[in-house]
């Protein structure tokens, strides 16, 4: 009873909790920073135990700018974004593997554009300020409403509003991933900061053969029957030499989910149903009308079994 008491005190609270005006302000203060501002800087990406060094460096520009990043830790690879393109450098294989007019969003630029719908299914608040890599910062909280998204809190320069810290948390408030800028410099960057390496030029280039599809036609129905989450993007993806994957990508503006449906026919892997996870990822599989349907979400379980729960498949008539 004393648990019961305390889950609805909770619930009240938050369903009093009103989003505030500042909140938003440094909300749209970091998305302008993120976009309009060159910068160079050293973050920790950490995940439970696991933790991952990246150097990152981006020029901006009226065209969209163009940033590259570089994984320092673990197998080597370079990311080179540009507006509607991203290339991934694998110097072990000598491959260039290109994804084009995808969602680019990365840390720090994590924020969608429109902050409004943000607030039918977050309460955004301010937060206390701390100090980071040298900066002086503010702090913003973004606690979900329901349980079908993850809360998230940002730390940024006070300045300058540029993203220093993001932090993904659960429904218990505890951290289920991280980023954390550990050096930064703000300002003009030199044109081969950006540039991929002088041998890729030779590499085998990879094209991730995407294009626009309506999975309807082919008997799919598809609906992620989440409040907030609207569709971004539907696929089909080349996925062997002789396969393809439909993709159907939903998002909140924060997280995002992709639901794959590929045939079984020629999967070498064994299928393993069910509900598995990695940190702040889910992924929930099942089997339906001889394809195998996969959603991934960066969000609680709950979230991507509804989704696939729903898939369905009808022989066109």
């Amino acid at each position: 009873m004393r648990a019961l008491a305390l889950l609805l005190a909770i619930g009240a609270g938050l369903a009093q909790a009103q989003t505030t005006p500042e909140a938003l302000a440094l909300l749209r203060k970091i998305h302008h920073a993120t976009q309009t501002l060159s910068y160079r800087g050293t973050f920790v990406y950490q995940q439970g135990d696991r933790s991952e060094t990246s150097r990152i460096a981006r020029i901006a520009d009226s065209a969209g700018g163009v940033e590259k990043l570089e994984v320092l830790d673990g197998v080597p690879r370079e990311i080179v974004r540009t507006r509607d393109t991203l290339r991934c450098y694998l110097p072990e294989s000598q491959t260039v593997k290109v994804e084009r007019n995808g969602d680019q969003r990365g840390f720090p630029a994590l924020l969608p554009e429109r902050f409004t719908d943000l607030a039918q299914h977050y309460v955004i608040t301010r937060g206390k300020g701390a100090r980071i890599a040298g900066f002086d910062c503010e702090s913003v909280m973004l606690a979900s409403r329901d349980e079908l998204r993850y809360s998230y809190k940002l730390w940024a320069d006070a300045a300058t509003g540029m993203l220093l810290k993001a932090r993904t948390l659960n429904e218990k408030g505890e951290i289920l991933e991280q980023f954390t800028f550990t050096q930064l410099a703000i300002g003009p960057v030199a044109r081969d900061k950006v540039m991929p390496r002088p041998a890729a030029r030779s590499w085998r280039v990879e094209e991730a053969g995407a294009a626009p599809a309506n999975l309807a036609d082919a008997g799919w129905s598809v609906n992620a029957d989440l409040p907030g989450f609207r569709k971004i993007g539907e696929v089909r993806r080349r996925l062997r030499e002789s396969q393809s994957v439909g993709q159907v990508v939903y998002s909140d503006g924060l997280a995002a989910v992709s639901v794959f449906i590929e045939p079984l026919a020629g999967h070498r892997e064994p299928v393993r149903p069910g509900l598995s996870n990695l940190g702040a990822i889910n992924i929930y599989t099942r089997e339906v009308a001889n394809h195998l349907v996969t959603v991934v979400g960066e969000t609680p379980a709950v979230s991507v079994r509804r989704i696939a729960d729903r898939v369905e498949f009808r022989r066109p008539q």
